[in-house]
């Protein structure tokens, strides 16, 4: 009995030691700030659009080859996913990145300026990472060689995801986070919780934005065909006029979302973006047609929505005699930061970010398809500022930007903030 007391006394010590502590987290990321550095610049200048991430895709699997991990290519077209096996039993965790630059032509004058080009919607465009995503994927890879470098004593292991066409497939492609669920990403292991992290958004320097619940928009779009009557535009009334009934459904449509749908249950928008109709200042057209996004944060009310602009719009066309071809295409679904997991990490995020840090966010009307990881499975996501010190977060240029940029030693925050969620989550959130 004495001897197995004594046994047990001299295990506890290195048990104690066995667990990854802040500081070592801390350092190891510290260490990894210049690599993260490097490759965030190699990203920025060579970025390629959704679907299109070959080089960008072959750039991440030589990195986590380099770190000793295996990883797969080829899902969702040009995802990555590779898996730290942690030296102790436990969950699977998972951390995200997105992958995919934008249509945009960059205007930094950066040395590692964007000069990419690349083809949409059938014309040829800039590309840049207008949006921060080589951050993102550059943060995910320090938090992959700092965990890697702890994965003997992690409790548990780590799904490091790549995700291609964040931004939106092309026209007549899946792509994104739904074709990698598609494809069976979470069919044999899927992980308890996944973590996400985005850049930019007027957050303020060195502050980490979150919110328990609905985080960003789901977002969905229409296309409205008014069909009227064409006639001489000095004789209305020998015709039905699509451009004065179209005018009436772009006021219809607003009475939705401050009259017809509960303002105290969630914010909602409607929003016609687009209206084209006729050719000559003196010829009423046969039809109108115009485009819109949704925004909502409820699922329930993203339905009666749908709904109420299909039959706010018929119903003014009616009371004129004209008729509407309705067309919605659904997009992201809302992203929802799950109650329990951020009541559960908080401690942690508080602890990385320093007093005064975190910060609370309202819900944003963007739209994320990190929405489909978050569906499946316990998710958290956040935004960290990418301003530098001192700057006033809304005078810096937003995402989607020409002028984006990313004020690098930043990323050293989103790398521990990855690496101690993981590993907190993995040893019980234990401080």
């Amino acid at each position: 009995m004495l001897r197995t007391t004594l046994c047990l006394l001299i295990l506890l010590p290195f048990s104690a030691q066995a667990q990854i502590s802040p500081q070592q987290l801390d350092l190891l990321a510290s260490e990894t700030q210049p690599q993260v550095v490097e490759w965030r610049r190699w990203f920025h200048e060579n970025p390629e659009l959704s679907n299109r991430e070959f080089n960008t895709s072959a750039r991440v699997a030589e990195i986590l080859t380099e770190m000793g991990l295996e990883p797969q290519t080829g899902i969702a077209h040009t995802g990555v996913v590779a898996i730290i096996e942690g030296g102790k039993p436990g969950p699977l965790v998972a951390i995200r990145a997105d992958m995919d630059g934008l249509p945009v032509s960059e205007e930094t004058g950066l040395a590692f300026t964007s000069k990419a080009r690349g083809e949409y919607n059938g014309q040829e465009v800039g590309v840049m990472h207008a949006c921060g995503h080589d951050s993102h994927m550059a943060m995910v890879l320090g938090a992959a060689q700092v965990l890697n470098s702890v994965k003997e004593e992690l409790p548990g292991s780590v799904m490091l995801i790549f995700q291609p066409a964040e931004e939106g497939a092309p026209a007549g492609e899946e792509g994104g986070a739904e074709l990698m669920l598609k494809e069976g990403l979470f069919a044999q292991r899927k992980p308890e919780a996944v973590f996400g992290l985005h850049v930019g958004f007027n957050q303020p320097h060195g502050k980490i934005a979150v919110r328990a619940g609905p985080m960003l928009a789901a977002v969905d779009s229409f296309k409205l065909v008014v069909n009227g009557k064409q006639t001489h535009g000095a004789r209305p009334w020998n015709g039905i006029d699509p451009i004065v009934v179209a005018s009436q459904i772009v006021l219809g449509l607003q009475t939705i979302t401050s009259r017809q749908v509960d303002v105290t249950q969630a914010p909602s928008i409607v929003t016609v973006g687009r209206i084209s109709g006729g050719v000559r200042n003196n010829v009423i057209p046969d039809s109108v047609e115009m485009e819109g996004t949704i925004r909502t944060f409820d699922a329930a009310m993203r339905e009666q929505i749908h709904m109420r602009i299909e039959r706010t719009a018929r119903m003014i066309a009616e009371s004129a005699g004209a008729s509407i071809e309705f067309e919605l295409k659904y997009g992201y679904p809302e992203t929802v930061n799950d109650p329990g997991l951020t009541e559960r990490m908080m401690p942690t995020l508080q602890r990385v970010a320093g007093e005064g840090g975190v910060v609370s966010v309202q819900p944003q009307t963007v739209a994320e398809d990190f929405s489909y990881f978050a569906n499946q499975t316990a998710g958290l996501y956040l935004f960290l500022g990418n301003g530098e010190p001192g700057v006033d977060p809304q005078t810096i240029p937003s995402n989607h930007s020409p002028l984006f940029d990313m004020y690098e030693p930043s990323m050293e925050l989103g790398v521990r903030a990855f690496s101690h969620l993981v590993v907190d989550y993995l040893q019980g959130a234990k401080q």
